[in-house]
């Protein structure tokens, strides 16, 4: 077979031969729930437009792109992209289910359970521990040690920018009502009288845009914290208009950071579980347990596997 060129890289590179790609159910245990994210390895010869253009074909909220690390202490480099070609920088679904293909595929060798690893995500340098159990793997991603943002003083500007009243925002009067908190990427936490409030929200993604970026933030994270049913502390819906994520099933990134705000407040203990993405028909649950930085933990299966082929005709116009 030829050896596909791709250019864009400065000059040529030559890429020998396919790589491998997995389509990954993350904070699930079957296939066609959780969180769905494209992992592609080997992928270090890709120039960043290509990256891009290549998280787009798949279509997911997250492709997440494994290669060499380019700083000290790491084994693994994550890049991610979303379907909009933005690249994020959270540790959230995008890494979790990204290690856990690596566990799952004999990637990381054959480490005692339990070992830890050290993963880049931009600048940053994260541990992540990866257990084997009865035949499972489990993973355990520490994420940035958490950093408490601006709040929005406007809720009636913010319920109409989610197509809810006033008086259908704030979780508990001990709560902010939308507060941006970061463990990596800063989201909007924004509390909901109830769940069906949650449900009930329609974004308006162009002026939930806006606000959300006045207030220096990403996502938003709706969440209510009645009794949601199916053993979870809170129930919630991901939005992320800044990087064209319309709706997210399961959101690593934000459920770390609503843990540690709801232990702050004094609204849930060291062990907080989220259950996310019902109002999609694909429902998930991540476990957060709060310390100076949040641990994320879960699992995935995989629901497809192949080889991308990119050749120097298509890669660049």
């Amino acid at each position: 077979m030829k050896r596909p060129v791709i250019r864009g890289c400065g000059g040529e590179c030559v890429y020998c031969g396919a790589m491998e790609f997995a389509l990954v159910d993350v904070f699930a245990d079957r296939p066609l729930t959780g969180n769905p994210l494209a992992v592609v390895a080997d992928a270090d010869a890709l120039p960043d437009s290509v990256l891009a253009r290549v998280a787009g074909e798949f279509n997911q909220s997250e492709t997440t792109f494994l290669m060499r690390p380019t700083v000290a202490g790491a084994a693994w480099r994550l890049r991610s992209f979303t379907a909009a070609g933005v690249e994020v920088f959270g540790a959230g679904h995008n890494a979790l289910g990204a290690w856990w293909w690596l566990a799952a595929t004999d990637r990381l060798g054959a480490p005692a359970s339990g070992s830890t690893w050290y993963q880049q995500l931009g600048d940053r340098v994260l541990p992540v521990t990866v257990t084997s159990a009865d035949g499972g793997v489990t993973v355990a991603m520490r994420q940035a040690e958490v950093r408490y943002g601006e709040t929005v003083a406007d809720t009636d500007r913010l319920a109409r920018a989610l197509g809810l009243r006033a008086e259908e925002l704030g979780a508990a009067p001990a709560l902010p009502v939308a507060q941006v908190v970061d463990t990596g990427a800063p989201h909007l936490l924004v509390g909901c009288r109830d769940r069906a409030a949650v449900d009930k929200a329609r974004p308006d993604a162009g002026v939930l845009r806006g606000l959300v970026r006045e207030v220096e933030g990403e996502g938003v994270y709706l969440y209510a914290t009645d009794p949601a049913g199916n053993d979870v502390d809170a129930y919630a819906r991901f939005f992320n208009p800044t990087a064209g994520i319309a709706e997210d099933p399961a959101t690593g990134s934000a459920a770390g950071p609503l843990a540690c705000l709801l232990h702050r407040h004094g609204a849930a203990g060291r062990l907080v579980v989220v259950g996310q993405g019902h109002a999609m028909a694909r429902p998930s649950r991540i476990r957060v347990e709060v310390d100076t930085a949040p641990i994320i933990t879960g699992t995935a299966t995989v629901f497809a596997s192949g080889k991308l082929f990119i050749s120097g005709e298509n890669a660049e116009q």
